[in-house]
C-alpha cells in the first residue's frame, strides 16, 4: 500500500467542488498518506469560491495546517465554465457550511506547487481532480518539478462516454490545451477516467451511518455522499452516492485495486463536438491512418480499464471515520 511503510507524500490540484470534498477527507485521513499541499483552480465553482470550500473541508476534518493556495481563475484560451448545476451554487452541495475560519498561503498555486514539489524529501505524487490549468502552468513555467515527481494520477478523460459532451470529461473539457500539455510532463502518468469514476458507489445505509456520525468530517462525508447520486444504471438507492474523484486518491494508496493498461492517449484540440475527448488508442496495432499518412505522437498512459468496487467503497469508508482529534464541533 506504500513504500515500506512510510507515507506517500502527495498535492491536490483541485476545484472542491462535491467529490474533490470526498477526496480531501479521504487524503487527511488516511494514514498512508502525507499531504503537503493543495492548490485551487477554476472547474466546478469559481476559484475564490473553490479556496473557501477547500479550507472549510480541510477545517471540518480536523485536519493539519496544510497550505492552499488559490491559482488560476480561467483555462488557459476559454473562459470558465462552472458546473454549478451539479455541484449547488456553492460548490459544496448548498449544505450552508461555515465559513472556514483558515486563510490561503500569501503565494499562487504554480509558486506553492514549485516550492513543496522540490522541498519534499520523497518525490511527490500529484493528484489533479480538476481543469489542469494549474498543472499546464507549473510544468511550462518550472519543468525542473518533474525530477522531484513520482508520478501524477489525475481524474479526468473517459474511453467510452463523455459527461460534458457525449465523449469529452468535464475536466478535460474545461481546458484541453492544459491536458495536453499535462501529457508531455515525462513522468508516470494514469488516468483516472469516468469509465472508473462512474463505478464506486457508496450504499444508502453506508451513507446515512456516515450523516449520523458525530464526527464532523465523517458527518461531511455522508451529507456529501447523498448529494451526489450514483449513475442512474448502478442502483435504484436514491440515498446512495458515488466517491467520485476520491477513487483517484484511493488508487495512489492502493493501485492493485484499478486495472490500467498503458496505451496512447491525445487530446482533441479541434473546434466542434469531440473538443476535449481524451483519444485512447486500443488498437492491437497500427491502421490504415498511420500507414498512409504517417505516425502521430501519442504519449503513453496508464489507463484505468475496470476498479475494484467493494475494495474501494471498504477503503473509503474506513478511513473517513477515523476520527482525528478535532476542535471542530
Amino acid at each position: 500500500m506504500t513504500n515500506a511503510g512510510r507515507s506517500i507524500p502527495v498535492i491536490i490540484d483541485c476545484d472542491t467542488g462535491v467529490d474533490d470534498a470526498l477526496a480531501l477527507l479521504f487524503a487527511v485521513r488516511h494514514p498512508g498518506l502525507d499531504l503537503r499541499a493543495v492548490t485551487c483552480v477554476a472547474g466546478n465553482t469559481d476559484v475564490d469560491g473553490v479556496v473557501r470550500n477547500t479550507l472549510t473541508v480541510l477545517e471540518q476534518a480536523g485536519a493539519p495546517e496544510i497550505p492552499v493556495a488559490r491559482g488560476a481563475a480561467r483555462p488557459l484560451i476559454e473562459p470558465a465554465r462552472a458546473a454549478r448545476h451539479v455541484h449547488g451554487e456553492d460548490g459544496m452541495g448548498d449544505l450552508g457550511l461555515p465559513a472556514p475560519r483558515r486563510a490561503p498561503v500569501d503565494v499562487d498555486a504554480v509558486t506553492l506547487l514549485r516550492r513543496e514539489i522540490l522541498a519534499s524529501p520523497r518525490p511527490v505524487t500529484l493528484i489533479p481532480t480538476a481543469p489542469l490549468t494549474n498543472i499546464a502552468l507549473l510544468l511550462r513555467a518550472h519543468p525542473e518539478v518533474t525530477r522531484n515527481i513520482e508520478r501524477i494520477v489525475f481524474m479526468g478523460g473517459a474511453v467510452a462516454c463523455g459527461n460534458a459532451t457525449p465523449v469529452a470529461e468535464f475536466n478535460i473539457w474545461h481546458d484541453p490545451e492544459a491536458a495536453a500539455i499535462l501529457l508531455t510532463a515525462g513522468v508516470p502518468i494514469t488516468m483516472y477516467g469516468l469509465d472508473v469514476f462512474q463505478q464506486v458507489v457508496v450504499d444508502g445505509a453506508d451513507v446515512r451511518r456516515l450523516r449520523a456520525s458525530t464526527d464532523a468530517g465523517t458527518r461531511l462525508a455522508g451529507e456529501l455522499l447523498s448529494h451526489r447520486p450514483a449513475a442512474p444504471d448502478v442502483t435504484p438507492d436514491s440515498e446512495a452516492g458515488g466517491i467520485g474523484d476520491a477513487g483517484a486518491v484511493c488508487a495512489v494508496v492502493d493501485p492493485a485495486g484499478i486495472s490500467t493498461s498503458l496505451l496512447p492517449v491525445e487530446v482533441s484540440l479541434a473546434p466542434g463536438p469531440t473538443r476535449g475527448q481524451t483519444i485512447v488508442d486500443r488498437r492491437p496495432r497500427p491502421g490504415e491512418s498511420e500507414i498512409h499518412a504517417g505516425v502521430r505522437e501519442q504519449h503513453l498512459v496508464d489507463v484505468a480499464l475496470d476498479v475494484d468496487v467493494d475494495q474501494f467503497v471498504k477503503l473509503y469508508l474506513a478511513t473517513v471515520e477515523q476520527v482525528r482529534n478535532s476542535t471542530v464541533p
